[in-house]
């Protein structure tokens, strides 16, 4: 265990579009054991804390060995809630036990291809640069000033314009969050209580461990990510 840091694994209970979201099976396991394992896997955390307002989440990840020290609120175990009101939550609620952080890294339930490297990377990036906060990113696989939108005549327009004859090669990179974790300086947090800042960092991803999980195909599309060989796409 090392520099005071504490991982917090958000899950709440309700998920609409895929039931019972962050305890589903993903490939024979409950798919918020993965981020638990890797937590503990990784030898960064003092401790690993599921928040949540399930008793069904609650008794998995208390099973799996995390620390379930309080239930999060009704306010925040809504649609609107954002991560940051959760983690605030969190915080305050383990500084009344007496219990302070310097890093907490924020691990979403449903990612299943994080690896404690990834993990340690993420860490060092953050002590390197004394960065607010460090989280993966995939690049588009698209050109995204590229992009099209349809306008109120169904007709088809550029988001970008002036882009419409650049090519691919000479339009800047552009990336999007991978929604996996995020290596969160507490001070700093609780000042702008904002996750993302204009001083944080990214680590650059393969897509092949990179997937967004709203719906049944993405799990399929997950699902068989992760069984491919993911080491050698850190």
């Amino acid at each position: 265990m090392r520099n005071n840091c504490c991982a917090i694994i958000t899950a709440r209970g309700g998920s609409k579009r895929i039931p019972d979201k962050n305890i589903k099976l993903f490939n024979g396991r409950p798919i918020i054991s993965y981020s638990i394992n890797v937590a503990f896997e990784s030898g960064l955390f003092e401790d690993v804390i599921v928040s949540t307002d399930s008793l069904i989440i609650e008794k998995v990840a208390r099973d799996l060995g995390a620390n379930v020290p309080f239930r999060r609120s009704v306010q925040n175990s809504d649609d609107f809630s954002t991560t940051s009101d959760v983690l605030i939550e969190v915080l305050d609620n383990l500084a009344k036990q007496g219990r302070n952080y310097k890093y907490i890294c924020c691990i979403y339930p449903t990612a299943p291809m994080i690896t404690k490297d990834i993990l340690t990377r993420g860490f060092e990036l953050l002590l390197e640069n004394s960065f607010d906060s460090v989280f993966p990113i995939s690049e588009f696989s698209a050109p995204i000033f590229r992009s099209l939108k349809i306008n109120n005549d169904n007709k088809l327009e550029y988001n970008w314009p002036e882009y419409k004859n650049t090519r691919s090669q000479d339009i800047e990179k552009a990336y999007f969050d991978a929604g996996q974790f995020y290596w969160i300086n507490v001070e700093t947090f609780l000042q702008n209580k904002d996750i993302v800042t204009n001083n944080s960092g990214g680590i650059i991803l393969n897509q092949l461990i990179v997937q967004d999980i709203d719906n049944e195909e993405d799990w399929i599309i997950a699902e068989l990510k992760h069984q491919l060989n993911i080491g050698k796409f850190n």
